[in-house]
């Protein structure tokens, strides 16, 4: 159990025309971890996925999914893997149960040992097993698509955005049935654009931008690297003109008595802030702080790239 789950080296991807979607991608998922894959779109994200999962065929590099490597084994890499992709990728006119059955034929499930009930039940569609799949709403064929990933049982999901257009109730319950997976002893990859999501689900998160590696470390660290913080500052008086101190990395006005502060934690502190603004003239009578977050972290690293 000492192999990771996901093993990339060196991968590159270089589409005809030469468009380079991968630049000598680097990546180690750890085994029984939940691992995020972020990045703007166009990143090539999706592309590393396709990649694992046998759908596209790498330039250069080496991948393995639980220690086979997906050219020189790849019937047990793809059976240990399970892909939930962003396209909605099932006949409408079979219904849940039946696409469950069909996906279980195609890894050689025997019948005896397919899970369909099991799995419907799981994403709470145990209702819908006999009802057309077409006539299933947007959420629900969003979790048919994570049961239909689990059909084999693979020791590592990958989920690529699935909570596009899934409202917040469904969201919830998608991740509850992600984290039983996960407690289980599954290994999850996730990609979504909701960081919130990722920063409080995720062990360890890289970040991916124009094809290249641009951060990959355990969550908490990778929120540490954001330097600004901000202080909502209300003063007693109207406030006619923006204050300037030196320590000060941006202000904005709120509203007539309040005001929006940023300043670099590296370089001073909330108490300098304020001593700052005292100084300036300002009676301050109330004070609230904004922590940074993995928002900031993704936006810095990502414009840092694309200017560098």
């Amino acid at each position: 159990m000492s192999e990771a789950a996901i093993k990339i080296e060196a991968v590159t991807k270089i589409y005809q025309g030469g468009f380079k979607a991968l630049d000598t991608v680097d990546l180690t998922v750890p085994r029984g971890a939940i691992y995020g894959l972020l990045g703007p779109n166009g990143a090539g994200k999706s592309t590393l996925i396709n990649i694992l999962g046998g759908l596209v065929n790498k330039t250069e590099g080496k991948a393995s999914v639980w220690g086979f490597d997906i050219d020189e084994n790849p019937r047990n890499a793809k059976a240990s893997i399970g892909i939930v992709n962003q396209e909605i990728t099932f006949d409408p006119f079979f219904t849940p149960a039946e696409t469950l059955d069909i996906q279980a034929g195609m890894y050689a499930v025997p019948r005896a040992k397919r899970r369909t009930m099991e799995l419907l039940r799981a994403v709470h569609l145990e209702d819908k097993a006999r009802a057309y799949s077409r006539t299933l709403s947007g959420g629900m064929k969003r979790r048919l698509m994570v049961a239909k990933a689990m059909v084999h049982s693979p020791p590592v999901l990958v989920l690529d955005e699935p909570t596009a257009g899934v409202d917040i109730d469904l969201r919830q319950q998608l991740w509850e049935y992600v984290r039983e997976l996960h407690a289980s002893g599954i290994t999850v990859v996730l990609t979504t654009h909701y960081l919130e999501e990722a920063e409080e689900l995720c062990d360890r998160i890289a970040i991916i931008n124009h094809g290249k590696v641009i951060a990959d470390q355990p969550t908490r660290e990778l929120v540490n690297m954001a330097q600004e913080k901000a202080v909502v500052v209300t003063v007693e008086k109207d406030i006619e003109t923006l204050p300037a101190q030196s320590c000060f990395e941006k202000v904005e006005k709120v509203d007539r008595n309040t005001m929006t502060i940023t300043y670099r934690k590296d370089k001073v502190n909330a108490g300098e802030v304020l001593t700052a603004l005292g100084e300036a003239g300002h009676t301050i009578i109330d004070v609230t702080t904004r922590e940074a977050d993995l928002e900031d972290v993704f936006l810095n690293l990502t414009r840092e790239k694309a200017s560098a």
